[in-house]
């Protein structure tokens, strides 16, 4: 007799309709009923809710009050959400130190960790919460590897800081507080109380860092519901997000709406687009990159450069310029912006709300005010992100051009290097750095870090003493989204793969163009071709994780992604 007929409990399109279906899944059945499931749950859609849960990282720790709230959403949609977690690296936490070569590496072990779980448990869907920096993009680039219906919720910002009367203060201003305790303009008490007022709230540090950078992004893409990418983390409005992307996901599904019928070529330009226009982080650099990659979508470093002189600077944020997030999301948040700059987008585009960026955007207006500039009269006329080549970085660099003072656009120095960020942060608290100096940090790149640390501690303190009209800073790493100033990264080829970098020797002569776009070394070829011979790249210690990172990663100007296709 066939009693397969009676144990088809849900559609056999469901992918966890391999866990509940057919008379030899006795077991599996049993173990979902040990969870608290009952016949009738075994009936729906399973929907993965997986957060990045931290008790020790502010962006995340309200995260779990959240993941209650899209499991409502997916209850009352017809769904059964099951929530999981991956892990949660705060990149503020570990600048200055060798802390920073994790963040970068755990962008892929968040995407595996997600792929192993959904592809073990045949999820239906899955609902991503991330809060900061790398986790949204790993997030990101697990949905487009797995291609099955998904919605993010960002934590979203925390609200700004009041230290000095300023109640716009951020986290981005904090971090140069050490030199200015060094230069004898504050002193150490009045920065003692200044770091307890800095962060007053859950959330992502409130400037337009990194996390926020990604947040934002993670709704011009048409990952996130609208609103999503600038609402307070301790906002009502955050939480009806959070509920309303649970119900969103559920019709996702219903449609056969997955990530690369959103991922396209078009939504990622609409990204990089995006990016400009609010300043963001260098970061979305790497990061778009790599999201491409999983969505197998072509995106490089020439289309950051095109879109950066077609898509004006038009958000007045920190830290290149006066507002946190939340002043942003007063303003009318990223759909304001997308429709400041909507003739530079591709409207066609869809989105998890189930309709194309053009019908979102057709419901919207912008209303300019100091935090939102116009098309016509931006903050700037350019994009946030620059991207230079020439004999320095012959495959590219980048530099955020958005928070860079006009006076240094064009600096020529010469070459103060150091082979580690802990060096240089030495000297320039020593006070040896002079007037004229591009500083060169090198081995700090994905492979040569390993990890590709940013550079934060050493611009702060640079901004922080008064230098940023006297000196520049060029490395194979890169930069915190809190940066500003003459600061270029992500030099590629970096020193450990033998770039031009490695060769540079104090007292060489360096120029940087940023409105020519050139990042030029000044030493003839042949002296270059001599200070080859018998190089050796330096190799800094690294425990298994980074060893296999730096074994796989490729350089940043392809994203700094994984080469798996080595493997086989």
């Amino acid at each position: 007799m066939n009693y397969e007929k009676e144990f088809e409990l849900k559609d056999p399109s469901y992918r966890s309709s391999t866990l509940t279906n057919g008379l030899a899944r006795s077991g599996q059945r049993a173990l979902l009923y040990a969870t608290g499931m009952d016949e009738e749950d075994l009936k729906k859609p399973f929907v993965a809710v997986i957060g990045s849960f931290s008790e020790m990282v502010p962006g995340h720790a309200h995260l779990r009050e959240l993941a209650d709230y899209v499991c409502q959403g997916v209850i009352e949609a017809g769904g059964v959400p099951r929530r999981s977690e991956t892990i949660a690296i705060c990149d503020g936490l570990c600048q200055g130190h060798k802390g920073m070569r994790y963040p970068l590496a755990s962008r892929d072990l968040i995407a595996d960790s997600i792929e192993m779980v959904v592809e073990a448990h045949h999820f239906d869907a899955m609902v991503l919460l991330p809060g900061c920096d790398k986790i949204i993009p790993g997030m990101l680039m697990a949905a487009a590897r797995l291609d099955i219906p998904a919605a993010v919720v960002p934590g979203g910002p925390m609200l700004p800081g009041n230290v000095g009367g300023n109640p716009l203060f951020c986290s981005s201003e904090l971090r140069e507080f050490p030199g200015r305790v060094e230069a004898g303009i504050i002193t150490p008490d009045y920065m003692k109380e200044a770091e307890k007022a800095t962060l007053p709230t859950v959330g992502s540090c409130a400037h337009l860092g990194t996390a926020n950078s990604m947040c934002m992004l993670s709704e011009v893409l048409g990952m996130a519901l609208p609103g999503a990418g600038t609402a307070p983390a301790v906002s009502n409005k955050r939480k009806r997000i959070a509920k309303a992307s649970g119900r969103a996901v559920m019709q996702l599904l219903r449609e056969g709406i997955t990530p690369r019928k959103i991922l396209t070529r078009e939504a990622l330009l609409n990204g990089v687009a995006g990016a400009m226009a609010t300043g963001s982080s260098t970061n979305l650099v790497l990061h778009l990159m790599a999201l491409a990659h999983e969505a197998g979508v072509e995106l490089n470093l020439s289309d950051f450069d095109r879109i950066s002189r077609e898509v004006p600077f038009v958000c007045n944020l920190q830290p290149s310029g006066k507002y946190p997030i939340v002043s942003l999301d007063a303003s009318g948040g990223i759909p304001a912006v997308l429709k400041t700059v909507e003739p530079r987008l591709h409207r066609e585009v869809m989105t998890v709300a189930g309709k194309t960026l053009g019908e979102l955007l057709d419901g919207y207006t912008a209303n300019p005010d100091d935090v939102l500039k116009t098309l016509e009269a931006p903050q700037k006329p350019e994009g946030g992100i620059a991207v230079l080549y020439g004999s320095l970085a012959p495959r590219g660099a980048v530099v955020k051009q958005s928070g860079v003072r006009e006076s240094m656009a064009h600096f020529t120095g010469k070459a103060r290097v150091f082979d580690s960020m802990e060096e240089a942060d030495a000297a320039v608290s020593a006070g040896t750095i002079r007037k004229g100096t591009v500083i060169v940090i090198r081995y700090e790149g994905p492979k040569g870090g390993p990890g590709m640390r940013e550079m934060l501690s050493t611009t702060a303190l640079i901004m922080g003493r008064g230098m940023d009209e006297d000196v520049a800073l060029v490395t194979d790493g890169r930069f915190s989204g809190a940066t500003h100033g003459p600061c270029i990264g992500h030099i590629s080829p970096e020193a450990a793969a033998g770039g031009p970098i490695a060769f540079v020797q104090d007292g060489d002569e360096i120029e940087i163009d940023i409105h020519a776009r050139t990042l030029e070394l000044h030493v003839p070829a042949e002296e270059l071709e001599r200070r080859k011979e018998g190089w050796q790249p330096l190799r800094k210690p690294r425990l298994p994780a980074l060893a296999k990172y730096a074994a796989l990663v490729s350089s940043a100007d392809t994203g700094a992604i994984l080469d798996t296709a080595s493997l086989g």
